[in-house]
């Protein structure tokens, strides 16, 4: 609740605020925890440029195994377009072309089939020939190359002859009956030094499938059988192969990237289990963790250090705040904290400020107490005076008040400055803010800057009240045309003050002289020592005060006439 909500007399509720050391270990974490998170970002976005250089490592393994695989059937195809031009095939000796083609794909893993219009097998060269053979197990492929005309790869099979998991390359002849059509066969495992001649990143393995997602061929420590299905990229068709995609697997996470070739349909898969991909990331963020714990901690020990420091400092403050309130003095002290110390100094001299306050209000303390006699006096006087010139009561209440208020507000300024004394252009502006006129033209009052003693204010004061009345009264204030000078300058020893009146009409010069020309006469010349006169011109009065600037010396209080000298 805020000092102006509590009722009178109750105190004010005490907040307790926080310790030094909170507010350092919070502005600890205040730098720890983003510089933290911005360390996090950056980790962040060198696991991506990481994780874009696997997937190009990774994709780049991925198609040069394909190309090489690609390159096994293109020389597959090739010496099957060669054979098949054979004179002794086109001659219908098969047993001759038997023997060279043996001689022809010795050491090369492939065999050679010829098949007739029935996909009856005429020859294999797995086979002695003669041997008896059966229908040929890949029928669908055979037709698909007859339709097509052109070499004709086939999905992974198993080979009644071979007994084994094989794959085929089909292709057609012409003018070679009864042989329709010929194929170059290869058992799948064959692939399997193929698919290793590359090297995949660490954790990653690889599977040849076909067309079917079946196993052709895969890399050793994928533990994959030739022919099982392999069970992920069954369903990715929108997502581009060299894309990543994640898929479960057996219960676990995995990412996943493929090649397909254009040449056979079969595709070349590439795995990971998601989370070793994503365990050096994983790894740094922990590394990251520990540091910023203990970063935190040894921030924090250093915090609660300079806490306990800059805490001692402020006890020492306090006692001097303490000392400051009881209006003892306070000497400035050496802290380690540049502005603590710079406190202690601002203490210290708020302390001697205060003290000199202090003695500046016990002068005016006793200064008040001496003039109020005086002031007394001088209240009588005007009463007296202020009662010869009344015609009723209203009028003399008026013209008293007037002339109260006028040296009320000289005791203001000295309430105001104390010692110091006053301006003599705010005395003036405030004797005569009363009276004003509010056409600006008509009012010039300048000077040079001057600073005169408590009781000089006062007498000014009066007689600038007394002069401003008279004006209102019967002078410039009067009409509208009238106007008034009002300027001072300063020479050597003495201030030259002069009131010039300027009236739209001729001057009338009464006989009686009133209150207003005693306090000018009287009290400025006598208690100032000042030499006044009056002047008088057709359009208007004139005064001219001759004041020694000793009697306004704010250091020098000039002795009235009528006040007894004070005991040594």
């Amino acid at each position: 609740m805020a000092d102006t909500d509590v009722p009178n007399g109750t105190a004010s509720p005490q907040v307790r605020g926080r310790p030094i050391a909170a507010y350092l270990i919070a502005l600890v974490l205040a730098i720890l925890v983003p510089a933290l998170a911005v360390a996090l970002v950056l980790l962040h976005s060198t696991n991506d440029s990481q994780q874009k250089v696997l997937a190009a490592l990774t994709n780049t393994t991925v198609q040069a195994m394909g190309q090489t695989i690609d390159r096994e059937i293109t020389g597959m195809a090739t010496t099957l377009r060669v054979l098949s031009t054979s004179q002794s095939l086109h001659d219908s000796d098969l047993a001759t072309f038997h023997q060279r083609a043996l001689t022809a794909l010795a050491g090369t893993g492939s065999y050679f089939i010829a098949v007739d219009e029935e996909y009856q097998q005429l020859l294999n060269t797995r086979v002695d020939y003669g041997t008896e053979l059966g229908r040929s197990s890949d029928p669908l492929t055979a037709q698909r190359a007859i339709e097509r005309g052109v070499a004709t790869i086939s999905p992974l099979f198993y080979g009644n002859v071979a007994q084994a998991y094989v794959f085929n390359v089909w292709l057609p002849v012409d003018d070679a009956a009864p042989v329709r059509l010929v194929s170059m066969t290869q058992n799948a495992g064959n692939l399997m030094p193929a698919l290793q001649s590359r090297e995949l990143p660490e954790g990653w393995h690889a599977a040849l499938v076909d067309t079917n997602n079946a196993v052709i061929a895969s890399t050793a420590d994928s533990k994959l059988e030739i022919g099982s299905i392999l069970p992920i990229r069954q369903n990715l068709e929108g997502v581009p192969g060299d894309v990543w995609a994640q898929e479960e697997w057996g219960g676990d996470r995995v990412v996943t990237a493929e090649w397909r070739s254009g040449y056979t349909g079969w595709r070349i898969i590439a795995w990971a289990s998601a989370a070793q991909v994503q365990q050096p990331l994983q790894e740094s963020v922990i590394k990251l963790a520990l540091w910023g714990v203990v970063i935190a901690l040894l921030a924090s020990g250093i915090a609660a250090i300079i806490a306990r420091r800059i805490g001692g400092s402020v006890q020492g403050l306090q006692l001097d705040a303490r000392r400051l309130g009881r209006g003892e003095a306070v000497y400035p002290r050496t802290y380690p904290v540049a502005e603590i110390a710079d406190i202690s100094q601002a203490l210290a001299e708020a302390s001697e400020q205060r003290m000199t306050a202090d003695r500046d209000i016990h002068f005016l303390m006793r200064e008040l107490a001496h003039r109020s006699k005086n002031q007394m006096a001088v209240i009588a006087a005007m009463a007296k005076q202020t009662a010869r010139g009344a015609s009723d009561i209203n009028t003399y209440v008026a013209a008293l008040e007037r002339r109260i208020m006028g040296l009320a507000r000289s005791t203001d300024l000295l309430l105001a400055h104390g010692r110091a004394g006053v301006m003599l252009a705010d005395l003036v502006d405030q004797q005569l803010a009363a009276f004003r006129p509010p056409e600006p033209g008509r009012l010039t009052i300048s000077g040079p800057e001057l600073r005169i003693n408590p009781q000089g204010a006062q007498i000014l004061g009066m007689a600038l009240h007394e002069l401003a009345t008279n004006a209102t009264r019967y002078g410039a204030f009067a009409e509208s045309a009238g106007r008034l000078d009002l300027t001072w300058t300063i020479d050597a020893d003495t201030l030259s003050m002069r009131w010039r009146e300027h009236l739209g009409r001729p001057l009338v010069v009464g006989e009686r002289s009133g209150f207003g020309t005693i306090v000018l006469r009287t009290m400025v010349g006598g208690a100032l020592g000042a030499q006044v006169d009056r002047v008088t011109h057709a359009e208007g009065v004139e005064w001219q005060f001759a004041v020694p600037l000793a009697a306004l010396d704010p250091d020098f209080a000039a002795e009235r006439p009528d006040e007894p000298a004070p005991s040594a």
